[in-house]
């Protein structure tokens, strides 16, 4: 017997669950119908107020009149800021472009520090463009492909007829070589509900026909049933595609076109081309073929950027064309990059004018314990309450990162040992392996003297560095 086959679309799925990242458990923000956030709701636990005020954004980008607006989350390391942002993207959808990049990345790529900046704009906004086709929808009556000669000089082209019929008329179509390795491609089969685009050919299959559902060969957990389509079998369609205008950038701006976005290096694109394609954009919007889909770019770690970065997203947050910015930022008064004043959260006082500001706070005991519970679901490990209840004193202690990272070490040390259940000995084992924050900052101070270029480096007569000094004197 053939093994069975996976669908791609259930290899994608299997690849999603099986790779369990820091924020896989967020399934979006936990809000009500009011906009008021749950204790623990979808994968996020306490943070009421800031999930609140990130609802309030949400809904204001899913309105989409609103262009420009800037939201910093501000808060401590490890206070939920960037869990924020994945679930205001779970909370949006996958219609909304949502871009996500770090303050850093726009110093490390082959391309000037605005022009990035540029593209990631546009990356998060998008184009819903809509056009009509003539489209072919019926449920298949009957296949019949006539068999290739055996002759090679004569098998080149296959022939066939297909049957498709609605409730009302059915008609009888002559296939082709390219017709019929689609419908084989597709699985077509006499019983099934299929779409035929008259200008490319793609064939689509919707379902099996409810007629069908009672045959033997239909049913399998997969099988999806739809109605018979009424009317005449050719109609009329409207087909709505959603790009970004870098998607659109790009394809215009190379001469491979859309090849060039497989290939990843766009490199700069030139503002003529940019400023014809918001014409032709704006053109599409005036015939009513095409709407923009406001997005909302996401800047990790935005203290990282220098004032001409800042002082271009002053400027660009007054495109009318601009997304929803949304900036986190785990400093307090820092210096500005690229300037010698200090401001709060190292960001010009200017565009912080610009924000509006959702402040994150420490986790309390109960809602560690939350959250310690749900990645041991996520991450498939059983743990007794008394591990629960010591790993929550742990982070109480150290930090919420810290102890998300021991629930695996410590499974993996419960599956050395034999055990399916993680207990206190095993957290204890593994806290001796892998040493928190504070307890590296004692071990640092204890030892500095042993280690290369500390403090007090040139004054410790065994340093690297003082050797080659003294050679080089010699």
């Amino acid at each position: 017997m053939s093994d069975p086959k996976i669908r791609g679309e259930e290899a994608r799925d299997i690849t999603r669950i099986e790779r369990i990242g820091a924020h896989s458990h967020i399934r979006g923000l936990g809000l009500d119908d009011a906009l008021e956030a749950r204790n623990q709701s979808q994968g996020m636990v306490g943070q009421k107020e800031a999930r609140t005020a990130a609802g309030v954004v949400v809904q204001m980008i899913k309105e989409g009149k609103i262009a420009g607006r800037c939201v910093l989350l501000a808060g401590g390391p490890g206070t939920g800021k960037t869990a924020i942002a994945m679930a205001m993207a779970q909370a949006l959808g996958n219609e909304t472009p949502f871009t996500m990049i770090a303050g850093s990345e726009i110093f490390s790529l082959e391309m000037s520090k605005t022009e990035a900046l540029t593209q990631a704009f546009r990356r998060s906004i998008g184009v819903r463009i809509k056009e009509e086709t003539e489209m072919i929808e019926g449920e298949v009556v009957e296949i019949n492909i006539e068999r290739p000669s055996s002759n090679p000089a004569q098998s080149k082209g296959k022939t066939g007829q297909l049957v498709l019929k609605t409730s009302d008329m059915e008609s009888t179509f002559d296939l082709g070589q390219k017709m019929i390795d689609s419908l084989q491609k597709e699985k077509v089969q006499v019983g099934d509900v299929i779409t035929i685009d008259k200008a490319t050919g793609r064939i689509n299959k919707l379902g099996r026909s409810f007629v069908r559902s009672k045959d033997y060969d239909a049913m399998s957990q997969n099988t999806r049933f739809v109605q018979t389509p009424e009317g005449e079998l050719s109609k009329r369609k409207e087909v709505v595609h959603t790009v970004t205008l870098h998607e659109i950038d790009v394809i215009n701006s190379r001469q491979q076109g859309f090849l060039a976005l497989f290939a990843g290096d766009t490199g700069e694109i030139k503002a003529e081309v940019r400023e014809q394609i918001d014409q032709r954009v704006a053109e599409w919007r005036e015939e009513g073929k095409g709407e923009i889909v406001p997005g909302v770019l996401f800047i990790d770690e935005v203290h990282m950027l220098d004032i001409e970065c800042f002082s271009w997203l002053n400027r660009a947050l007054e495109s009318p064309l601009a997304p929803v910015v949304v900036m986190a930022s785990n400093r307090g008064i820092s210096r500005i990059r690229g300037t010698h004043y200090k401001s709060p959260h190292g960001i010009p006082i200017d565009l912080l004018d610009r924000m509006v500001i959702i402040t994150t706070k420490q986790y309390s005991d109960v809602e560690l314990r939350k959250i310690i519970t749900i990645r041991c679901e996520e991450e498939d490990v059983e743990m007794d309450e008394r591990s629960v209840d010591l790993l929550t004193a742990l982070g109480m202690k150290t930090s919420l990162r810290y102890v998300l990272q021991l629930i695996t070490t410590a499974n993996l040390v419960t599956q050395k040992r034999g055990g399916s259940t993680v207990t206190v000995d095993d957290i204890k084992r593994v806290y001796t392996l892998f040493i928190d924050l504070r307890r590296s900052v004692e071990f640092l101070q204890q030892h500095e003297k042993e280690f290369l270029f500390g403090e007090e480096d040139v004054e410790v007569p065994n340093s690297f560095r003082t050797r080659i000094e003294g050679e080089e004197v010699a």
